[in-house]
């Protein structure tokens, strides 16, 4: 909230007025907004008329995503509750049927909601919140736990280093989230070990949703000689940290000299073709690619943006500083919306579960987006977490009262919490509240049941 009351006042008043002419539709009338309901149209799967048709299961999941108790039971318990106000028939509350009718939705359904709804809320993102005029992608990935059963095993393994049944199978997903919105543009899943479930094969298979004009910007694990040429061909620009093995090599007396530890080098094709590559790719890859390396903020960065008067160091040096706000869209999708540890127990509703906590990400982020917009300032300026809170108050509270007359006043809310400027901000990976002193589960759970049927709890831990 902005401390001026005056200046504050001015605000409100603004975003009034622009809410007023606006044609925008917040996120609980975005399902029925005109172009988003032609694409839930076209991904709908034939249907009978149910309890449960696919777009009022769809808002259920949603829900489900964005509540503190996300069990089966509490979803099915909220539509019955709302079946009796809205004065329909009672109908049961058991959870067989809504299950049944998650597990009839299509991924396709769910994965190209997501994207289309991040893909139109960048493409209508003012260039201000580009960088140089180019629309920057962060890349970067993270693992997500799901309930250890033996098909999730089967798919999704746990690490080696865990014996059997004390793990739990890990998915690794790989997203494209644009910098100017926070918005997921798309995102590729795999197993957390195994041929073709790294980082880089992932991001390999979203190649084809950047487009001419685009930065990608990722850290040490994306700067390989081949992305790097797939990119230059795409027209996307690059700027990663420098891998490890070629950072201690890095030599600023070599190549064509730029400015203080900063050039431009020529790279080599691997003479050794990569297994995930034909012959044919690897004949056609170019035998070398010019990229620029240079040292700033303590870190060497590899850039294919070649001219050090269009993109001065310090230019580059802030927008790598900005390859933070990816670990933190991570952090708001995997503990603030809670998909660190999923519940579905089977691969392909694990899968369904994961687009589904993308697609309410993106839902509120959309709100972000229009907020800033009628409040004129960055959505990455606004607070996730109390854009999140202000729709579950406002589904909780506000039922029946979803109108386009109340907009300004929730974008006003929205547009009232900022989110502090602190660059370089370091903090320690520790906690400092301890919790409970029970053992570490060393064997699988049913020899430990059978162990204290047999001798009873262990002592507790002073």
């Amino acid at each position: 909230m902005h401390p001026n009351p005056r200046v504050r006042v001015q605000q409100q008043q603004r975003i009034r007025r622009r809410a007023d002419q606006s044609d925008a539709y917040t996120f609980f009338n975005l399902l029925t907004n005109p172009e988003l309901l032609d694409r839930v149209e076209s991904l709908l799967p034939e249907h009978r008329e149910r309890l449960f048709p696919p777009t009022e299961t769809l808002s259920m999941f949603l829900s489900q995503a964005l509540s503190a108790d996300r069990s089966c039971q509490r979803a099915v318990n909220d539509a019955s509750v709302k079946r009796l106000i809205g004065g329909l028939s009672v109908c049961s509350t058991h959870t067989g049927g809504y299950c049944r009718a998650r597990a009839r939705l299509p991924l396709s359904m769910l994965s190209g909601l997501t994207q289309h709804a991040g893909q139109a809320m960048t493409a209508k993102a003012p260039s201000a919140w580009h960088w140089h005029g180019h629309p920057v992608r962060l890349v970067d990935g993270t693992t997500v736990a799901m309930p250890d059963t033996a098909a999730n095993q089967a798919r999704y393994p746990q690490p080696r280093s865990q014996e059997p049944g004390l793990g739990f199978p890990l998915a690794r997903l790989v997203g494209l989230i644009c910098l100017g919105s926070g918005s997921v543009l798309d995102a590729a899943i795999g197993g957390y070990r195994g041929k073709g479930n790294d980082e880089q094969t992932l991001l390999r298979t979203l190649l084809d949703t950047l487009a001419s004009g685009d930065l990608l910007l990722g850290d040490a694990y994306f700067a390989s000689y081949f992305l790097l040429c797939a990119l230059r061909e795409r027209g996307v620009e690059a700027v990663f940290e420098q891998q490890g093995a070629r950072r201690r090599s890095t030599d600023f007396r070599r190549g064509e000299h730029l400015g203080v530890r900063d050039h431009l080098i020529e790279l080599r094709k691997p003479k050794r073709q990569p297994e995930w590559m034909t012959p044919a790719q690897y004949a056609q890859a170019p035998e070398s690619l010019t990229v620029r390396e240079l040292a700033t903020g303590g870190k060497i960065l590899v850039t294919t943006l070649l001219c050090p008067k269009q993109t001065p160091k310090s230019d580059l040096r802030a927008l790598y500083r900005e390859r933070w706000q990816v670990e933190l869209d991570l952090r708001h999708i995997k503990t603030t919306l809670g998909m660190e540890m999923l519940s579905c127990k089977t691969p392909a509703m694990a899968q369904k579960e994961i687009w589904v906590y993308l697609l309410a990400y993106n839902l509120i982020r959309l709100m972000m987006a229009q907020a800033a917009v009628l409040s004129t300032c960055r959505p990455r300026e606004l607070s996730f977490k109390h854009t999140l809170q202000l729709w579950i108050a406002w589904d909780h509270y506000g039922s029946g009262t979803h109108h386009d007359d109340k907009r300004h006043a929730l974008f006003i809310l929205i547009a009232q919490q900022r989110v502090g400027n602190r660059p370089g901000r370091v903090e320690p990976r520790a906690i400092k509240r301890r919790p409970k002193q029970f053992p570490l589960l060393t064997e699988a759970r049913a020899i430990a049941r059978e162990n204290v049927r047999m001798h009873g709890h262990p002592r507790k831990i002073k």
